[in-house]
């Protein structure tokens, strides 16, 4: 994206309160330490071995917001990216299937959040174009046309790779070959492609499938585990560093499960810890509630395995070797707000280069941000951030339109309109 419609992205979410899906980094503060430790000894070896990590955060903890910015750094270190909500009805971890198949819709690469999701309909789609570039010519970007004796260089390495399931490799293989100028029409490529994209996201019925493509199985309960390690073969094998996957329990899925179901869950969980570190190029980090390590009904304590395998957060801010990443304990300074407000600033003078003669200086933006931080209760449900990134928006927008309003008024004008949200 260009900087300045990335600017204006960011201040148009900001406006909202709400973290932006890109440029997370340009206004970010207080997670440099772990930040670093992550690049140090997580994405660094990303592609020589597999690695879990658990996220403890009590709503507007702030799990969202790092989400976003860890997926940037993971984006500039040449990974792949996919983000699962989990639920109890699309996303549940006690079908594996069904979370497989969110992982490959949501899947992106640098490239695709580099054009702001605009290179590509379908995220996954835009990987498999990738590999092939990647394995036919050693570039990556390639057009909508190859010569069949690069798509012959690209096939032989694919089927040569042996931690990748044969129908996995077959649906890959006819994808690629909707690139052969000769191997369809123009005007069937495109369905051609969905129908392929469409068997990695489990829809489809396998009769069709084994005539038209001549694959033996659909992606099941039975054979889930095995596409999900193929997925990371084939990522591997695509050049890239590695897969972070991101799993957000924001709907406490676990607490509206079934006895039977929240078990399967659980065993789900307990496997792939057991086995993340055989899986090299798996980078993956589950954020959750205090609830999931203590509820005494619904929370990992009733699975004396799995809670050993896990542990307790502690008390402490985290660290990037914890096992549980405890952002209940994190401590956000006023001094970190007013240096978050500067690069925000900053950001808004890119968005508008009109404002930039108009904008506050340092010492004025660190005073508004500090008397809005006056006003605003230490227990309210609502956490400072949000209302500081709004009102601040807010203000600058104020003076780009000749208005004048105290960091006071704007402060209750901003609770008002975060309430309605």
């Amino acid at each position: 994206m260009e900087q300045q419609d990335q600017a204006i992205t960011v201040i148009e979410s900001l406006r909202t309160g709400l973290p932006p899906n890109v440029g997370v980094e340009l206004y970010s503060v207080g997670n440099e330490k772990l930040i670093d430790g992550i690049k140090r000894y997580h994405i660094s070896g990303i592609k020589n071995r597999g690695t879990i990590r658990f996220i403890n955060g009590s709503w507007g903890a702030g799990k969202t917001h790092f989400f976003r910015l860890l997926r940037e750094v993971a984006f500039a270190n040449d990974c792949l990216v996919s983000n699962v909500e989990l639920n109890a009805n699309d996303a549940a971890l006690n079908k594996f299937e069904r979370i497989f198949f969110t992982i490959v819709r949501n899947i992106a690469t640098p490239t695709y959040y580099t054009h702001g999701g605009k290179y590509d309909v379908t995220p996954f789609g835009n990987v498999l174009r990738e590999s092939l570039g990647f394995l036919s010519t050693g570039n990556r970007a390639i057009g909508d046309e190859i010569v069949f004796e690069q798509y012959t260089k690209a096939n032989e390495r694919l089927f040569a790779d042996h931690s990748i399931d044969i129908d996995f490799k077959k649906m890959v293989q006819k994808y690629w070959e909707t690139f052969i100028p000769e191997s369809a029409q123009p005007e069937t490529r495109d369905q051609l492609r969905a129908e392929i994209l469409q068997w990695f996201s489990g829809e489809g019925k396998l009769p069709d499938y084994r005539k038209k493509f001549s694959v033996n199985k659909m992606v099941s309960k039975d054979n889930a585990k095995v596409m999900f390690q193929s997925l990371a073969g084939f990522v591997r094998l695509s050049g890239y560093q590695g897969l972070l996957i991101e799993f957000d329990e924001a709907e406490m899925a676990y607490s509206t499960m079934r006895k039977a179901a929240l078990r399967d869950a659980h065993n789900n969980l307990l496997s792939l810890i057991n086995n993340i570190e055989m899986i090299p190029g798996l980078f993956l980090i589950y954020a959750t509630t205090p609830d999931f390590f203590n509820d005494p009904k619904h929370g990992i304590t009733i699975y004396g395995a799995l809670a050993g395998r896990i542990g307790k957060p502690e008390s402490r801010p985290p660290k990037a070797l914890d096992k549980i990443w405890n952002f209940d304990e994190v401590t956000t300074t006023l001094e970190d707000y007013q240096s978050a407000a500067i690069k925000i600033r900053n950001i808004y003078a890119n968005a508008y280069p009109e404002a930039k003669e108009k904008l506050p200086g340092d010492t004025k933006t660190k005073e508004f941000v500090a008397r809005l931080n006056n006003e605003h209760p230490s227990m309210s449900p609502v956490r400072f951030w949000r209302v500081m990134v709004t009102g601040l928006i807010a203000y600058f927008d104020d003076i780009m339109e000749g208005e004048t309003r105290t960091p006071e008024k704007l402060y209750y004008d901003v609770m008002d309109k975060l309430r309605e949200a």
